[in-house]
């Protein structure tokens, strides 16, 4: 098909997905958007971003199945890895292009991992924005500490006697989050606690909830093979960008995916935490936009 920009909604592999194309006057190889969560969608980025990034490059973004505009399965059990690769092999079909860049920015990144490693002569070059590696018992060590590095003495005390019950990482991670108040999880993800606000303006704004059925369905259809297992088989070209005060996933994971991969860089954000994009747009969009013309 021609890319002409516009909303689209289309059925990829039985579910009907949201689309959008914009930027499709640069003409350029086109540049697939995957948001994080899991189960999370792209209205905030949509807003923020994207006009930087599609002012110079044909941009593609979906909203993944059960998320945002996208429609829901039939069954809560109809999320894995496996189908989300699947989903993305009926969008390229869709857009019948040669080949696509890839954005994917938190849960995102890691899915964008999953994609080249399956769908290899599909993808140009990939670009990773605070990416997950969330099955990992190090990516939710990432959270445990950053949770107690951010919150109030009162919270801290509560999350103190959570590490003193001698939980498994996995109980003490749930437990964390089953704590976590709004104000704790903004301390978390952003370090300027203005665009925080402003970012919880906009999740209300847009009306859409996070069903948590994805992350449910993630945890009980894990993939066979840890993605961590898989990294250096990807050889794609792949810029890796992370704020320094990323406490969600942050330079742990991003140093662990840059060390394995063959064809890797990784860029530092000095005043973002898990979400550059929001709180450094301008060097976000010029690191961005470099990558791809280079």
């Amino acid at each position: 098909m021609e890319l002409k920009n516009g909303e689209y909604k289309a059925v990829l592999n039985g579910i009907v997905h949201w689309i959008k194309i914009d930027g499709s006057q640069n003409n350029t190889v086109p540049l697939v958007l995957l948001h994080g969560g899991p189960g999370g969608n792209h209205y905030v980025f949509e807003r923020t971003i994207v006009p930087l990034l599609s002012s110079e490059r044909t941009v593609i973004y979906y909203e993944q199945r059960g998320c945002g505009r996208t429609e829901k399965p039939s069954e809560e059990t109809e999320y894995s890895i496996d189908l989300l690769i699947e989903d993305f092999a009926a969008l390229f079909k869709w857009l019948d292009v040669k080949k696509v860049d890839l954005l994917g920015y938190s849960f995102g990144g890691e899915l964008a991992l999953e994609i080249a490693h399956n769908f290899p002569m599909m993808i140009n070059k990939i670009i990773l924005s605070g990416p997950s590696l969330i099955d990992s018992k190090i990516n939710k060590f990432v959270q445990i500490t950053g949770f107690c590095s951010v919150v109030g003495n009162e919270m801290y005390k509560q999350m103190e006697d959570v590490l003193n019950k001698n939980l498994t990482i996995a109980e003490t991670y749930n437990a964390f989050w089953e704590l976590a108040d709004s104000k704790s999880v903004d301390l978390l993800l952003f370090q300027n606690q203005d665009i925080a606000r402003r970012n919880r303006e906009l999740w209300e704004e847009s009306n859409l909830v996070n069903t948590g059925h994805m992350f449910k369905g993630l945890q009980q259809n894990p993939v066979k093979r840890p993605l961590i297992g898989r990294l250096k088989e990807i050889d794609h070209q792949t810029l890796i960008m992370t704020g320094v005060f990323d406490r969600n996933t942050g330079i742990p994971i991003s140093t662990i995916i840059n060390r394995e991969m063959k064809n890797s860089e990784m860029v530092l954000f000095h005043h973002s935490a898990h979400f550059p994009d929001l709180e450094e747009p301008e060097k976000y969009n010029r690191t961005v936009q470099m990558f791809l013309i280079n």
